[in-house]
């Protein structure tokens, strides 16, 4: 299923060499601008646009004569409240817009969009452990939840229907389980983050892992890995306001999904994303983030049609 892992409020940065007290309270500010830490309530909302355009054979790419393409567009809102510095609470509703073109198995071509409601969650997060020193931070924490089958999963149907393609015909690369806004089972999340900063230069890393179950039609989506982070630097670090760049690793790693008994050969896949992130933070209330990813590892099952790019924006308001 071709979705969005969640918006991550992990603290970015750009260079210089040097951090004064000032600094560090600007460092602290843009935390809890993000809602790392600081009690309070904080909304956001986040947008990840996909462009699905190149056919890949395992590890090779393949002609696309009907030029299926998927265009996919997932915006979260989200609201959460940490009840101090140590633990807090986060709710996500996602919804989802996807505009595709696929061959039909018969000779002839299928356009059309979906939207909805996706998978709603609901995350806790606890802080672990929080230095921060003049020229130096460190902090580390976990956060678990659970998914929940509030997404629409009528396209998920379509996996009981589907056949082989017609003599010499083109075979279909967006399925059901591609298009389908939820998948109609409760889900684990597992995950954690780290940020370390010296002077303005800063490094993060965050990891998720979902654990899933058998929603409806029969079908589980396998349980997958995600995660982002990398080395980056405050280019502004004011007292009222700070912009931060950083070089941005991310990617998923996803085993075969079943369909009753059988597993889906063609939904297998680890991909690796490189692009920049920019992050821009307004006193200790406003956090906006700019970032795009292409792909430079695409190791996949099957037949599969897999991102040319993707780009993602978000903004979260500490109150």
């Amino acid at each position: 299923m071709k979705k969005f892992a969640g918006y991550s409020v992990i603290l970015t940065g750009a260079f210089a060499t040097h951090a004064s007290a000032c600094d560090l309270c600007s460092v602290y500010s843009a935390a809890q601008a993000h809602g790392e830490v600081g009690e309070g309530i904080f909304a956001g909302l986040a947008e990840q646009f996909t462009h699905y355009g190149t056919v890949q054979d395992e590890e090779s790419d393949v002609s696309n004569p009907a030029h299926q393409r998927m265009d996919s567009l997932i915006s979260q809102a989200l609201v959460g409240y940490n009840f101090n510095d140590r633990v807090g609470v986060q709710f996500n509703v996602p919804i989802i817009y996807r505009s595709f073109r696929r061959a039909t198995g018969h000779g002839t071509v299928d356009n059309g969009t979906v939207f909805g409601v996706g998978d709603a969650a609901l995350l806790g997060n606890l802080n672990l452990y929080s230095n921060e020193e003049k020229d130096f931070t460190f902090r580390a924490s976990l956060l678990g939840g659970v998914k929940f089958p509030t997404g629409d999963t009528d396209r998920l149907g379509e996996e009981t229907a589907e056949h082989e393609p017609d003599p010499g015909a083109v075979e279909s690369v967006v399925h059901g389980h591609d298009l389908t806004l939820g998948s109609g089972s409760f889900d684990g999340i597992v995950g954690g983050s780290i940020y370390t900063r010296w002077n303005r230069a800063f490094v993060n890393a965050a990891v998720q892992y979902t654990l899933r179950t058998e929603g409806d039609f029969d079908y589980r989506f396998a349980n997958d890995l995600t995660w982002s982070g990398g080395p980056g630097f405050f280019v502004l670090l004011k007292d009222q306001c700070t912009l931060s760049l950083q070089a941005n690793i991310s990617g998923e790693h996803k085993g075969l999904d079943r369909h009753g008994s059988e597993r889906e050969v063609d939904t297998g896949i680890t991909e690796v994303f490189l692009g920049p992130k920019a992050v821009f933070t307004w006193s200790d209330k406003l956090s906006a983030e700019l970032a795009a990813g292409f792909p430079v590892v695409r190791d996949n099952t099957g037949v599969q049609l897999l991102p040319n790019y993707r780009v993602h924006a978000g903004i979260v308001w500490h109150f």
